[in-house]
């Protein structure tokens, strides 16, 4: 049974309808990399194919968010399943479930979208230190299994802290804990389990995108600093670095694999700031530098304040319960797609066994 479903120049995630995405412009860059506020725009199209079985086969995926930053201006899917809806989850997630009945062999799914995106820079200047905040802003101040907020942490916090007088102090000082003391682990599967206690409390400095920021968070939360990792995926070539993520001389990707965990901590005065503590400790592995050279302190002070954004955003849920509720549950994080057969869940992590592949082409 072939079902599809197109939505075009339209928000899906919030319901607006849009004709021309509305990013609002930042001031020229001015970093080493020649990064600039020129929007980007990405056509991405991801595959899922599950192979047949005498059980329910389900599967949740991560959608891209609408942000001031990034615009979703068409999407549409299809395939053979016998239910397919967008839901919402936790942590203001928006995910596809589609659902395959026992007697469906071909289980396959095709999304494809369209998305605008400009780089986030942060005017420092604005910063206050108020720490009166809302109730949606201090979701992200709260404890969860992976980046737990506990007594330990919070004297760890601290010491590192202790000559940090603001909000803002204390988080670049975090920060510059956290790209100076942890290291890219190679060896670590896909982006990393993002145990924070763990790699404090017993020293595992080495990880993948997800274990760093996820020590990152936990730090800022524990220093009273509301903070939360966001999932997403490369799409496109690095101003920065190929480690950054990288495309052919016509922007075109096979980005399957390419899924990479950024954070964000709120200041009064500023609102969210991105960071990016991972792809400091990525590009100082990948290109052999040291922490005195010059392209590692000008990628370590771009990566406190902004993005560059040859990155799409899907959500920044940890430790959740997807909806609707499947086998196994809380879920660590939804940076990869998430099935399972029957009771059986898919190794996501494992593109080729699941199997399904992300491209993407850049548009000029």
């Amino acid at each position: 049974m072939q079902r599809r479903l197109f939505l075009k120049n339209t928000a899906i995630l919030s319901g607006a309808i849009i004709s021309i995405p509305s990013i609002t412009l930042a001031s020229q860059s001015t970093n080493s990399f020649g990064i600039t506020s020129k929007p980007r725009k990405f056509s991405i199209i991801n595959t899922y194919e599950i192979k047949p079985s005498e059980e329910i086969a389900q599967i949740w995926i991560p959608l891209p968010k609408d942000e001031s930053y990034q615009k979703v201006i068409s999407f549409s899917y299809e395939g053979n399943f016998s239910e397919a809806k967008i839901v919402k989850n936790d942590y203001d997630t928006r995910v596809l479930y589609a659902k395959w009945n026992k007697d469906e062999k071909n289980r396959n799914l095709e999304i494809k979208f369209d998305v605008i995106m400009q780089e986030r820079t942060t005017d420092f200047n604005k910063a206050t230190s108020n720490t009166n905040y809302s109730e949606d802003i201090k979701v992200y101040l709260e404890g969860t299994a992976h980046t737990p907020v506990t007594e330990f942490l919070t004297k760890y916090a601290n010491d590192i802290t202790k000559n940090a007088k603001t909000p803002l102090e204390k988080a670049q000082a975090i920060y510059d804990w956290t790209v100076t003391t942890m290291y890219r682990d190679e060896s670590v599967i896909g982006c990393g389990i993002g145990d924070a206690s763990k790699s404090i409390e017993e020293k595992i400095y080495g990880g993948k995108c997800t274990d760093i920021s996820s020590v990152f968070v936990a730090l800022l939360r524990n220093a009273k600093i509301p903070a939360r990792e966001t999932f997403g995926i490369r799409a496109g070539q690095s101003k920065i670095s190929n480690a950054c993520g990288k495309a052919d001389e016509k922007g075109f990707a096979n980005i399957t694999g390419a899924q990479h965990c950024r954070t964000e901590f709120y200041v009064d005065g500023i609102g969210w700031v991105p960071c990016d503590p991972a792809d400091v400790t990525k590009v100082k592995l990948a290109e052999k530098l040291v922490n005195d050279d010059k392209k590692l302190q000008d990628v370590k002070k771009y990566f406190f304040g902004s993005w560059e954004m040859n990155w799409v955003a899907f959500n920044s849920a940890r430790d959740f319960v997807l909806n609707p509720k499947p086998t196994q549950y809380p879920l660590n994080m939804l940076g990869y797609p998430y099935a399972e057969i029957g009771e059986d869940t898919l190794d996501y992590y494992n593109s080729k066994a699941f199997s399904y592949t992300y491209l993407s082409q850049e548009r000029v």
